[in-house]
């Protein structure tokens, strides 16, 4: 179910949404820009914050395969970070202005965490997942940003 969750709001909505408003006449980095802050930075980490700050267990445990209570606190800490880029990249559908800004925040936040799952030196398959979807859609994110700059 969560593999499901996570290619789901990463890269199926994102990139469907972005296909109907570029056929709809929106330019492509303007429809992917937008999208991907919507569903990648504010579903997805708002979802994933919202996840860790109530049930911190799940992500410690399966993410990152720390058993310890004691860690639940610091993961409930990181998804205090992921609900506020989430709201923010909730907000860039109703406020476009916010689109870039989401957009960057979400950049470097997947950047970050995709290089970290990168250099772990044991990686689950929910680790796994986690780390090719942080790069994916860092990668998109920024190429996004770079085309929006040159418009």
């Amino acid at each position: 179910m969560h593999t499901a969750i996570v290619a789901l709001l990463t890269m199926i909505l994102p990139l469907a949404c972005a296909a109907a408003a570029w056929w709809h006449g929106m330019p492509a980095a303007d429809a992917l820009g937008r999208w991907f802050a919507f569903w990648a930075v504010g579903a997805r980490l708002g979802s994933a914050g919202l996840s860790q700050v109530l049930h911190p267990r799940f992500t410690s445990e399966t993410i990152f395969g720390v058993t310890d209570p004691r860690a639940r606190p610091m993961v409930r800490e990181l998804g205090f970070g992921n609900l506020a880029l989430g709201a923010l990249g909730l907000g860039s559908l109703a406020f476009a202005s916010w689109v870039v800004p989401a957009a960057i925040g979400g950049a470097v936040f997947y950047t970050l965490a995709g290089a970290a799952h990168l250099n772990a030196r044991e990686r689950s398959t929910s680790r796994s997942l986690a780390m090719v979807s942080d790069l994916v859609v860092a990668g998109t994110l920024a190429v996004v940003l770079v085309a929006m700059a040159a418009d």
